[in-house]
């Protein structure tokens, strides 16, 4: 097989991955985009490696244990991304990103702190 199939996969994976993570506003979809991102990573990380074995006679597999170790980071990253998330919906009521501030900020946060002093005499 050509190196050329899995790396325009790839290309399409990773290209429909980053339109998730600059087109979407929920959360959970932006996440789910970076991970079509790490997998596009993965695919080009394995085809390489054999595309390479074969040309240099390599038994090592470099490029198969990244992407092990690239899975295990997507992992954690998928967890704990999902447990902020699942405690900012719970706080907040939404998960738009575009609705969510700093979890300091009150809901009167943006007024200036002379007309705060002035609402509450």
């Amino acid at each position: 097989m050509h190196l050329a199939y899995p790396a325009v996969l790839a290309a399409l994976l990773f290209c429909t991955g980053l339109y998730g993570v600059l087109a979407r506003r929920n959360a959970i979809l932006v996440l789910m985009s970076v991970e079509l991102m790490l997998n596009a990573v993965n695919l080009n990380l394995v085809a390489f490696d054999i595309w390479l074995s074969k040309t240099a006679r390599d038994t090592l597999h470099s490029g198969q244990a990244l992407t092990l170790f690239t899975i295990a980071i997507a992992a954690a990253e998928i967890g704990i991304g999902l447990a902020i998330v699942l405690a900012v919906y719970r706080n907040r009521g939404t998960s738009d990103i575009d609705k969510l501030r700093d979890t300091a900020e009150g809901p009167d946060s943006g007024a200036p702190a002379a007309e705060k002093a002035e609402a509450t005499a």
